[in-house]
C-alpha cells in the first residue's frame, strides 16, 4: 500500500500523471495530495519510478491477503507464487503447442479486463465470468490463472464475497467451451457487456487444420461481432505435450 506523507508533499501534482487509475487526488484545502484507497490498484507505479521530487510517497506493508493479490495482480514486474509468471499472472494459451490447452473442437477464451485509467472491480469481474459459465465455458483452474484462485466455485464463477470491491488495473479470465456452446456464451458475453463498469477485449483460440483454417467462428457474423483480424500464431515449434498435436505434426 501507498500513502502520501503530507509533511514532505509541497503540493505540485507531478504525482497525478503518472497514476494509472487516477487515485491520487489534490486536496484544495490542504495544498496536499493524497491517495485515495479505494480507488488505488496498488501498482506501484508511482512508488517504482520514483515520480515524487520531494519522496512524499511511502510503502505501507501491505496486510490481508486481498490486498497482496491487488498488487501482485496490478503490478507487472511482480511474479505470482503460483503460475510462476509475471504480468498478471498468465501466460495465457500463448504457449498452447505445449500446454495443449485448447484442442481440436474446442474455443479458448480470454477475457482482458480493465485496462490503465479505466481498472476493474472484482465485483464486475465476477458478473463476466458468472455469466460465461451459466452458457457452458469452462472456467481455468488457479494453477492457470490467478483469479480464479477467488473464487468460491469454478463451475459458476461467483468469487468470494470480501473481495468484490476491490479494484484492480486489470485482470484476465480464462476458459473454453466446444464449439456447439460458442455462441450461447457469446451471446451472454454480448450481454453482460452492458451490466459493467469498465472495458474488456475479447481474445478467442481456435486449432486450426492444415490449411490454417477453421469454420468455429462463424457465428460472429450472425452475432454481429467483428471476425478478428489479427491476433498470434503458434506454429508448432513447442514439442506438443498432447498426443493429438503430435499426431498431426507426425512428432514422435
Amino acid at each position: 500500500m501507498t500513502m502520501i506523507d503530507k509533511s514532505k508533499c509541497v503540493g505540485c501534482k507531478i504525482c497525478q500523471t503518472f497514476c494509472t487509475v487516477d487515485a491520487i487526488k489534490y486536496n484544495e484545502q490542504l495544498k496536499k495530495c493524497e491517495i485515495n484507497q479505494d480507488e488505488c490498484v496498488e501498482c506501484y507505479v508511482c512508488l517504482r519510478m520514483h515520480v515524487c521530487p520531494k519522496d512524499a510517497i511511502q510503502p505501507i506493508e501491505l496486510e490481508g491477503f486481498y490486498k497482496q493479490f491487488q498488487h501482485v495482480i496490478s503490478d507487472p514486474v511482480e511474479n505470482h507464487g503460483v503460475t510462476g509468471v509475471t504480468g498478471r499472472g498468465t501466460e495465457e494459451v500463448k504457449t498452447n503447442d505445449v500446454s495443449g490447452r485448447v484442442k481440436k473442437g474446442e474455443i479458448g477464451i480470454c477475457i482482458d479486463m480493465g485496462r490503465p485509467g479505466a481498472g476493474v472491480y472484482l465485483r464486475d469481474a465476477e458478473k463476466v465470468a458468472m455469466a460465461i459459465a451459466a452458457a457452458g465455458a469452462e472456467l481455468l483452474p488457479a494453477d492457470c490463472t490467478p483469479i480464479a484462485a477467488l473464487m468460491t466455485d469454478l463451475k459458476t464463477g461467483k468469487m468470494q464475497d470480501d473481495c468484490l470491491n476491490y479494484r484492480l488495473l486489470s485482470v484476465i479470465i480464462e476458459g473454453g467451451c466446444s464449439e456447439e456452446k460458442f455462441p450461447d456464451v457469446m451471446k451472454a458475453l454480448q450481454k453482460v457487456s452492458k451490466e459493467i463498469d469498465t472495458v474488456f477485449s475479447l481474445g478467442l483460440i481456435v486449432v486450426t487444420d492444415e490449411h490454417g483454417h477453421t469454420d468455429a467462428l462463424k457465428c460472429l457474423d450472425d452475432l454481429n461481432i467483428p471476425q478478428p483480424y489479427r491476433g498470434k500464431v503458434n506454429v508448432g515449434l513447442g514439442r506438443p505435450l498432447y498426443p493429438d498435436f503430435a499426431e498431426d505434426l507426425k512428432l514422435d
